[in-house]
């Protein structure tokens, strides 16, 4: 299964309410939400008919976060109705805006995109959807961090070690799709400062010079679950019901747990 079309699934059996993505592009990712969406992107080339209420940002994911109220566009107004219809929360104006599913394909270098995890974790809940992009390259050449192929991926394959590492609370799961793999990342939580706390410490050790030690499970897909798997599990009705019924980590994130792992391994 190629990336777009798992990112389509994801959609579906997600049940999200709103979308963030992170590196846009020319938009073939971004047609694929129909609910309120940000994107964010420091040169976006959009050439695809975009079928969502978008507000694209022409800045980098830093600058973005930076601001006050980054997310304000999924926030809605005061009038309860008027939000039903334009597909928000009716009360969303006075409460803290969640993301639901969010989309990380920016700057290939895993500093980066470990900023973006940071930010949008920020703003996330336990029901969340985190999903990397490129965390399976092909070969080494195409996980290099200085850039010298057509197809490049870069180093963000680290960050499911990193987070495997510093934050075992998280479910990640790698997802063999084509053509270099996503991980998906369940169990936000908004209240863990430890990738922040300890951030400098972790790009001391992770950013090494050319060429890059890619670990064999990375390059063979040995640990990769086929997207099929994923989509087809049991779990996300249950990870959709409670968030839209704002059940809290403590009641339902344990069983949720297990049954995530459970796809990740393989079971």
């Amino acid at each position: 299964m190629k990336r777009h079309e798992f990112l389509r699934e994801l959609h579906k059996v997600s049940g999200n309410r709103n979308y963030l993505e992170i590196g846009v592009n020319d938009g073939r990712s971004l047609r694929l939400s129909r609910v309120p969406t940000i994107a964010v992107d420091p040169a976006f080339k959009v050439v695809t008919e975009i079928r969502c209420d978008v507000h694209l940002v022409k800045a980098t994911s830093d600058d973005f976060f930076a601001r006050d109220n980054p997310l304000i566009h999924l926030r809605g107004g005061r009038h309860p109705l008027r939000n039903l219809r334009r597909g928000r929360k009716p009360f969303g104006y006075w409460r803290r805006t969640v993301l639901d599913l969010s989309f990380i394909d920016g700057m290939h270098l895993f500093e980066y995109a470990l900023r973006d995890f940071m930010n949008i974790e920020r703003h996330s809940d336990w029901t969340s959807v985190i999903v990397f992009d490129d965390m399976l390259p092909r070969n080494v050449d195409e996980a290099a961090r200085d850039r010298h192929t057509g197809a490049w991926t870069g180093d963000v394959y680290k960050l499911a070690e990193i987070l495997g590492r510093y934050r075992p609370d998280l479910v990640t799961v790698l997802v063999d799709t084509q053509p270099t793999g996503q991980l998906v990342v369940f169990g936000a939580d908004p209240r863990n400062t430890v990738l922040r706390d300890r951030y400098d410490e972790i790009v001391a050790e992770y950013e090494v010079p050319d060429p890059q030690k890619v670990p064999e499970a990375i390059l063979d897909r040995a640990s990769a679950v086929a997207p099929e798997a994923l989509l087809g599990a049991g779990f996300w009705r249950s990870l959709a019901r409670a968030r839209r019924l704002g059940v809290r980590r403590g009641r339902a994130w344990v069983p949720l747990r297990a049954q995530i792992a459970g796809v990740a391994s393989g079971g």
